[in-house]
């Protein structure tokens, strides 16, 4: 599933993250000061989540043959796998179905389409709290592999990448096995493009992921 979203659109979402951010960061916080000394997630443990996932390009993708580049958003299912390495410290991998976007160029406009896969592997933790929402945050790395990518204008190309991955998360339990999930990353994401074999200038992706998942513990 693919669309195109305008520019203000898209500009207006991303600056309302960072405010975002910020407040479930606090959130965070305040959630570990209420922690007791019980565990959330046991050492063993493994938890598998399906959901949904927008990725979410910021506002400006760099500049591509001397023009502003705009990529689109994009939602696709997903897949978490965690193991519990220790009590509430757990190393979780995301997969996801290849994710599609546009790419427009301010001077050109629609220059072309590239899909591409984010698996990202994290190390997270889990604060235990007297209540059903259970908050974590996150980091690790996102190795981004960009492939079938179509323009009319030739022969486009971006280039393969690894950067930093970041995420803050809430769990509602709704039982001692099961969960809703909803978490926000975010990932560096940036790839050289050519076009026709000539360099035309780095696409600074650096999306969002907001992400809604089921998630069951075995």
């Amino acid at each position: 599933m693919s669309w195109r979203c305008n520019a203000a659109y898209s500009g207006a979402i991303t600056e309302n993250w960072g405010y975002i951010m910020k407040h479930i960061i606090i959130g965070l916080v305040l959630a570990s000061a209420c922690a007791t000394s019980a565990v959330a997630q046991s050492r063993g443990d493994i938890t598998i989540g399906l959901g949904l996932a927008s990725v979410m390009p910021k506002s400006g993708n760099g500049t591509l043959a001397g023009g502003l580049a705009d990529i689109n958003d994009e939602i696709q299912p997903t897949i978490t796998a965690e193991y519990f390495i220790r009590d509430n410290l757990g190393i979780e991998l995301l997969a996801a179905t290849p994710f599609e976007h546009d790419i427009n160029i301010s001077g050109v406009g629609f220059a072309g389409t590239t899909k591409h896969l984010p698996p990202t592997l994290s190390l997270n933790y889990h604060f235990v709290t007297n209540t059903a929402f259970k908050p974590y945050v996150g980091a690790g790395i996102t190795y981004t592999a960009f492939f079938q990518e179509e323009s009319s204008l030739g022969t486009l190309e971006l280039e393969d990448g690894v950067g930093v991955a970041v995420q803050v998360g809430l769990d509602y339990e709704l039982s001692n096995k099961s969960a809703l999930r909803a978490n926000l990353r975010w990932l560096d994401i940036d790839s050289d493009v050519t076009l026709n074999g000539t360099a035309i200038g780095v696409a600074e992706v650096d999306p969002y992921v907001m992400n809604f998942a089921y998630v069951v513990k075995f």
